[in-house]
C-alpha cells in the first residue's frame, strides 16, 4: 500500500504562485509514476501534470504548460507542483496519484484517472480576486 498526503493549497489572487507537495509513505516510491490531477464540483477529475519514475520525463496539460512545473525527489518520497501565474480556472482540489505501470507515454493512458493505483486526499486551491 501507498499513502499519499498533499499540502500547500490555499487562496491566492490571479497571477500569484503556489507550490504543492505530495509526500508518499510506503515501499518503492521510485517504482511509481506520479501525477497531479485537479477537480472542481460537478466536473470530472482532469489531468494536470506527470513525472516519470526517475524524474526524467514530464508531461503537462495544455492549459498549464509554461506555467506549472512538476518535479520529484525519490530520496524524500516527495513530488511537487510549482504553479505560477495562477488563473481563476486553476481553482479546484488538487490530487496526487501513483501509478505502478509505465504507460504514461500515451496521452490517453496518462490522462485517465483510472490508470492510477493510489490517490491522496487532495488540497484545495482557490484563485480569485
Amino acid at each position: 500500500q501507498v499513502h499519499l498526503v498533499e499540502s500547500g493549497g490555499g487562496w491566492v489572487q490571479p497571477g500569484d504562485s503556489l507550490r504543492l507537495s505530495c509526500v508518499a509513505s510506503g515501499r518503492a516510491f521510485s517504482s511509481y509514476t506520479m501525477a497531479w490531477f485537479r477537480q472542481t464540483p460537478g466536473k470530472e477529475r482532469e489531468f494536470v501534470a506527470l513525472v516519470s519514475r526517475m524524474g526524467g520525463s514530464q508531461f503537462y496539460a495544455t492549459s498549464v504548460k509554461g506555467r506549472f512545473t512538476v518535479s520529484r525527489d525519490n530520496t524524500k518520497n516527495t513530488i511537487w507542483l510549482q504553479m505560477n501565474d495562477l488563473k481563476p480556472e486553476d481553482t479546484g482540489v488538487y490530487y496526487c496519484g501513483a501509478d505502478a505501470g509505465n504507460g504514461y507515454g500515451s496521452m490517453r493512458y496518462r490522462e485517465n484517472q483510472n490508470n492510477y493505483d493510489y490517490w491522496g486526499q487532495g488540497t484545495q486551491v482557490t484563485v480569485s480576486s
